[in-house]
């Protein structure tokens, strides 16, 4: 598979993600209202566990799928969905390896470093609007 090839199958996969992420939203936020994050809920745990259930086909029925396939699924469809599956994926992956300490570490990592990351972007742009 080229490497042009792999870039267009993540592009489309990633639109039909985004494009269900999106639909998911909207309906959450007419059933739930604005003031909880049930979409992002949803497209979290829905995504983890379309990300299982492809990891353990690819792993016990992979032969069967091309790597084309593997692509356009995980890193475009989920990946437009929710990268949320992919950081589940790669901690489960550690834990399974017995690397508790790597899965730890990248858990606490994330999660911290992203909000830091959030709020620190917010911050710079108050800063130049203020």
């Amino acid at each position: 598979m080229s490497s042009a090839f792999g870039y267009l199958l993540v592009f489309l996969g990633g639109g039909v993600g985004a494009a269900a992420r999106h639909a998911v939203n909207r309906a959450a936020l007419t059933l739930a209202g604005p003031n909880y994050p049930a979409g992002t809920l949803i497209v979290n745990i829905t995504g983890s566990i379309a990300m299982g259930m492809l990891a353990a086909w690819f792993a016990f029925r992979g032969e069967t799928t091309t790597a084309a396939e593997r692509l356009f699924l995980t890193t475009g469809v989920l990946g437009g969905f929710t990268t949320f599956s992919a950081f589940a994926l790669d901690a489960t992956l550690m834990w399974e390896r017995h690397d508790v300490a790597a899965a730890a570490l990248y858990i606490g990592l994330s999660v911290l470093l992203s909000i830091a990351g959030l709020i620190g972007g917010m911050f710079i742009v108050r800063l130049q609007l203020s």
